[in-house]
């Protein structure tokens, strides 16, 4: 089980535009790079979740690429909203902030000039209590050395930023049981960058996230989510937050980088 070191928050019961064309055509007929569609998805700048927001709630912010903006389906249908929504809607204390810009990555310039590390320096702060990475194959292709020192400069930032907040980094998804070796690359990138940042990691490829269910979760153009898929990482990411909050040390301390 991850713990996310710093978490405050009490435990609630319970490309540019679009992702960015990668060389590499994944198995099954679809691409695991995030494609630079110019029409049909959500407009380049990603939305902050707009719900009740309590003053003092505890702050999630969510540092991503197209695949946490909604592009696709609509910025109210991207999974961030969601579980800000939901939260609201059940009187829960979180507030989510999402951050994510289409074409994103940790080394790679989306919409806005916008990499990971910059999404850090303009949404993190002293009241943050949860860095959300997610992604991103917008890298596959840069040098799995950049990626992991762009990485370790994203995580050191939010740590500076929000001295007090738990991080927690997701990799890259991948639709197939035989993800390309870019992808892999990156996954492999950041799992080395998070261990050395003592940043607790997810890997959505060893934990099987969409298999078996492709068709439902993504849509037509084979990269991002349907609204049925943005539900699923809602479901997902939700768990991850829950066990951050129910697990935190106390002390606040650095924790080793562990897959879920």
């Amino acid at each position: 089980m991850a713990t996310c070191a710093g978490w405050l928050g009490t435990p609630h019961p319970r490309s540019r535009t679009g992702l960015k064309l990668g060389a590499v055509v994944l198995l099954v007929g679809m691409v695991m790079a995030l494609v630079g569609c110019q029409d049909g998805g959500a407009t380049s700048t990603a939305p902050e979740s707009t719900g009740s927001n309590p003053t003092h709630a505890p702050a999630v912010v969510v540092i991503g690429d197209s695949l946490s903006t909604g592009y696709g389906t609509s910025p109210d249908s991207a999974w961030p909203h969601l579980i800000d929504t939901s939260n609201h809607a059940t009187n829960g204390t979180l507030h989510v902030v999402n951050a994510a810009q289409n074409g994103s990555g940790y080394a790679t310039i989306g919409d806005n000039n916008s990499t990971f590390g910059s999404q850090v320096e303009q949404s993190v702060d002293a009241n943050t209590q949860l860095v959300l990475f997610f992604g991103s194959v917008n890298d596959i292709g840069t040098e799995p050395a950049a990626i992991a020192e762009a990485a370790a400069a994203a995580y050191a930032g939010a740590k500076s930023r929000a001295p007090g907040a738990g991080i927690l980094a997701v990799g890259p998804p991948s639709y197939t049981e035989t993800p390309d070796a870019g992808t892999l690359a990156v996954r492999d990138a950041l799992v080395e960058a998070a261990g050395a940042a003592g940043v607790t990691f997810v890997d959505p490829i060893a934990a099987g996230w969409f298999l078996g269910r492709v068709p439902e979760l993504v849509g037509p153009d084979g990269v991002h989510l349907s609204k049925a898929g943005q539900r699923y990482v809602q479901a997902q990411m939700t768990e991850l937050i829950e066990k951050c909050r129910q697990t935190a040390p106390t002390s606040g301390t650095a924790i080793p980088s562990q897959r879920m």
